[in-house]
């Protein structure tokens, strides 16, 4: 019997992006695409963004609570206003080691119900889902105060095999 060929996966998404209000709209675009179950993973450098997209997410979502950088609580669930999924917002900068600290916050239980975004997941919550988009913003660094960000979003898995990805960089 032949193994099932792995799902064809569309090219990379590549989007600048000039200001933090444009990532912010960003998020909010990227909400419409998004249902329970869905994981996004956000990697960049301090400063690039990170946050600001999850801010226009939650917009999107229409959840309740302002979305801030849950740095030293790890994990913030905003809970819908709607009928949508709840939004949990990880900062996963502080979780040393792979996915036993992550255990510990029963992501794979939230994720049914709700959309799951980690900032610095790389390495830590791959192993919750095939399914799953990683965008990385990238940015100018050192002493500059340049607001453009390159954003890379790269669709993994079945979920995102035949999703149309267009409306992002509306």
């Amino acid at each position: 019997m032949e193994t099932p060929a792995a799902p064809h996966h569309p090219a990379d998404l590549r989007i600048t992006v000039n200001s933090p209000e444009q990532m912010r709209d960003f998020g909010r675009r990227l909400a419409k695409v998004l249902h329970a179950g869905d994981l996004v993973m956000l990697s960049g450098e301090l400063g690039a963004g990170k946050t600001t997209l999850t801010r226009g997410l939650g917009e999107g979502l229409g959840v309740r609570g302002a979305v801030t950088s849950p740095t030293f609580v790890i994990a913030r669930v905003h809970p819908a206003l709607g009928d949508g999924p709840p939004l949990v917002h990880v900062d996963a900068y502080r979780l040393g080691g792979g996915l036993d600290e992550m255990e510990d916050l029963d992501l794979d239980v939230s994720l049914p119900e709700s959309v799951i975004v980690v900032e610095w997941g790389e390495g830590k919550v791959e192993e919750l889902t095939d399914d799953r988009l990683q965008i990385r913003i990238h940015r100018a660094v050192g002493d500059t105060d340049d607001e453009v960000r390159h954003v890379t979003v790269s669709a993994l898995g079945r979920r995102w095999a035949s999703a149309d990805l267009g409306v992002l960089s509306a």
